[in-house]
């Protein structure tokens, strides 16, 4: 079984949660442990990241950016590779939520590509999050989960 991590941000309306919780249900329906961190509760620890065998990262667009913890987390993986911390190339899946703007994807991926080997299609939910795209985020988890899988089992 493999593991993964689910780092998140969500604040005010809770949508990104709701889609980091509908991705993180696929997951372990396929068979995968996880674990999710809202980084506006705390900071993901290098310990915890290099145990994990893949990533979901989900933010919601402020200001056409990414959350400020979001944007921490890719400063400290840039410090961690800094370091000569084996960070990178673990597969990841990207959602984000907004309220009308959703111009945070290009930068969002921006960021993932340097860090990740991105699996699937970034997911957009406009607010208020419904059933299509909690549905598309528990399917991407299940691929996830199935890809950390053929890895384990050497497909």
């Amino acid at each position: 079984m493999g593991k993964i991590i689910v780092i998140y941000h969500s604040q005010q309306f809770g949508d990104t949660k709701a889609l980091a919780g509908s991705l993180a249900e696929g997951a372990r329906e396929a068979g995968a442990e996880v674990e999710l961190i809202g980084t506006n509760e705390r900071r993901v620890r290098l310990d915890e990241f290099l145990a994990a065998d893949a990533v979901a990262l989900g933010t919601p667009d402020y200001f056409s950016y990414l959350a400020g913890t979001m944007k921490s987390f890719f400063d400290d993986i840039y410090l961690w590779d800094k370091s000569g911390e084996p960070v990178k190339g673990k597969p990841a899946v990207l959602f984000f939520s907004h309220g009308g703007g959703g111009r945070v994807k290009e930068p969002f991926e921006y960021l993932a590509r340097k860090f990740f080997e991105q699996l699937g299609e970034t997911i957009e939910s406009k607010r208020p999050t419904g059933d299509e795209a909690k549905e598309r985020c528990q399917a991407l988890g299940a691929k996830l989960a199935k890809k950390v899988e053929k890895k384990e089992i050497g497909i």
